[in-house]
């Protein structure tokens, strides 16, 4: 059974407000916004039996754990953990973010540009590398802790900087990737592990604020590129009987369509300018019913967006595949990788035509400024994307979570070149599942 970890940072402080650097500065407080937005994260959680609560020491985090808890039933109370502390950043600590830029414009624009390698030095001479110490700290964290809840729910309290760290070390993500993962206030985020640090992680999903009525989250400032909105298909009858799709057509069942639905309704109000979809009929369909509440938006497709070909397998299940090709499943399910599909493809083959496509898309669309699309494909084909764009490897592709009509958000802050940020992962809130994931498991 796997051990499920929910991540939340901490509601909106009075240093969040005027823009000021907190790191370990524990002067900030929670706003009344922030006590709020913590109560509404108390009563979206609520249900979820927790085994433990962690949270950062710090007065702005352990207080939103407080009133997180304080809507919970029969939940068991927060423990301070000094491996939760926010980054040390203590020549910068309650400056001005305007300040900080104007003062130290060469640190400003690594911290920005190579987080792994920003470094400042300390009143004793010393070289302090911020990113590369939290992260450490954050492997720390995990190895202490999945030891002890071996199959249980926790709940951690934190800050940005940690809960990036967090994320990205659960899988082995670079710290280089430190500005690629948004951390909202009293975001939501749900990773699963099979077992300690270093082994199978699944990013379940990245920055939830849908319980917030707020159907995206917001652009960071200064954004003036592309965002695309990545989704999966609609549920199809082979996702519900588990058989696997690849190349071949299933079209969406009633279901499917409903979830489309539901993902148009909960996109109907944001601004989009183009549509892209994998050939094949469930994605497409799945794209034409979200672009009905897009009239005049011409929906485009592109071959190399279609499903991982199976071969051999389309159409079968779990327990057809073992008994006619013994042993080759579970080397799909735990060295992807190394596994040839008969007569079908590889996931490096899938990559490499994935990231072909993807960059073609994002070299046409941020060509125009404050463009938003919806790019529409399949489970494989996302998951190959995103773990490209996170820094991971085609080994690492488990470690995605692709909801039927889940929603990506993915944002590339000036144009084409700029670091591709993870604004939001697999938000399935939409269907009305709450917090967690409850759509088809399926195959590829």
């Amino acid at each position: 059974m796997a051990t499920r970890v929910i991540i939340v940072r901490h509601g909106q402080s009075t240093y969040n407000a005027v823009k000021k650097i907190q790191g370990r500065c524990d002067k900030s407080v929670l706003t009344d916004k922030g006590i709020a937005d913590a109560t509404t994260v108390g009563k979206t959680l609520n249900g979820i039996n927790f085994a433990a609560i962690y949270c950062s020491p710090l007065q702005r985090a352990k207080k939103t754990a407080e009133v997180i808890h304080s809507q919970l039933t029969n939940a068991p109370v927060p423990t301070p953990s000094t491996g939760l502390l926010e980054i040390d950043l203590p020549n910068w600590e309650e400056l001005p973010k305007t300040e900080v830029k104007e003062k130290y414009p060469e640190e400003y624009r690594q911290w920005h540009e190579n987080p792994a390698e920003f470094s400042m030095t300390l009143a004793d001479g010393t070289e302090h590398f911020p990113v590369k110490s939290l992260y450490e700290q954050a492997k720390a964290f995990w190895q202490e802790i999945l030891a002890k809840h071996s199959g249980e729910t926790i709940l951690i309290v934190a800050h940005n900087g940690i809960n990036r760290c967090l994320i990205m070390s659960a899988s082995g993500i670079p710290p280089a990737k430190y500005q690629s993962i948004q951390q909202s206030n009293c975001c939501i985020n749900v990773i699963n592990f099979a077992g300690e640090l270093g082994g199978i992680v699944q990013y379940e999903s990245l920055n939830q604020t849908a319980h917030f009525g707020e159907s995206l989250p917001s652009f960071r400032p200064g954004h003036a590129g592309l965002r695309i909105l990545l989704v999966r298909h609609g549920e199809t009858n082979w996702n519900r009987e588990g058989r696997f799709q690849g190349s071949k057509d299933i079209p969406l069942n009633d279901n499917g369509r409903a979830q489309a639905a539901k993902a148009k309704e909960f996109l109907k109000d944001v601004e989009i300018q183009f549509g892209m979809t994998s050939p094949m009929s469930r994605p497409k369909e799945t794209a034409e019913i979200i672009l009905q509440e897009h009239p005049g938006i011409e929906l485009d497709t592109h071959d190399q967006l279609v499903e991982i070909g199976h071969g051999l397998w389309e159409g079968m299940l779990e327990s057809e595949i073992e008994a006619n090709f013994p042993g080759m499943l579970a080397e799909w399910q735990s060295t992807p990788e190394t596994v040839q599909m008969p007569e079908g493809e590889n996931i490096q083959g899938v990559w490499d035509r994935a990231a072909i496509a993807w960059d073609e898309i994002v070299a046409k669309y941020a060509a125009t400024p404050n463009q938003t699309g919806i790019v529409v494909a399949h489970d494989a084909i996302n998951k190959v994307i995103l773990c490209r764009l996170m820094g991971l490897a085609p080994k690492d592709i488990w470690a995605i979570k692709q909801g039927n009509c889940a929603v990506t958000v993915i944002d590339y802050l000036k144009n084409a070149d700029s670091e591709p940020v993870i604004q939001a992962m697999n938000i399935t809130s939409h269907l009305g599942f709450g917090v967690i994931d409850k759509t088809a498991a399926g195959a590829l």
